[in-house]
């Protein structure tokens, strides 16, 4: 029986309990978990600023038990990833803007049609995305802010 290789994609910029189930999903799947984090151009084009630079985002996620290997992504065209790094298998979080079809295609245009796509599921959590902690750290800052008003 042959090793099969997942890979995932992210950001990674404030790692979070959603973060860790999405790994852990993912390495279900297969024997090897590869993970692509995305570069700091790529982070900058479709979300924010990056809080932690590429190099540090993707230490960070090579340490956490499920993950195998990390490797930032290319900043060109993000296919050069998918044939450097041959998955089996694809596996999109919950909330990932890819769309499957468009994807098969794309893969399908570089003769990959053989890795496939795989929807992971949510797991519910409070504090399972990134924009939930920083509401809740600007929650905190505000009332604190007011709360030192309210003591002048």
């Amino acid at each position: 029986m042959s090793e099969k290789r997942v890979m995932v994609g992210g950001t990674f910029d404030i790692l979070h309990l959603g973060h860790l189930h999405y790994l852990e999903e993912a390495k279900s799947l297969g024997d090897e978990l590869v993970v692509v984090v995305a570069c700091d151009e790529t982070v900058r084009e479709h979300k924010h600023e990056p809080l932690m630079n590429e190099e540090v985002r993707k230490e960070m996620v090579e340490a956490l038990k499920p993950v195998d290997k990390a490797v930032v992504g290319d900043e060109e065209d993000k296919f050069n990833t998918v044939e450097e790094v041959k998955p089996d298998i694809i596996a999109l979080g919950y909330d990932q803007r890819h769309e499957e079809e468009r994807l098969e295609k794309k893969l399908k245009e570089r003769g990959l049609e053989h890795i496939k796509i795989e929807r992971l599921s949510h797991h519910e959590h409070e504090l399972d995305g990134s924009r939930q902690i920083i509401r809740k750290i600007i929650d905190w800052y505000s009332m604190k802010k007011e709360l030192e008003k309210e003591e002048d």
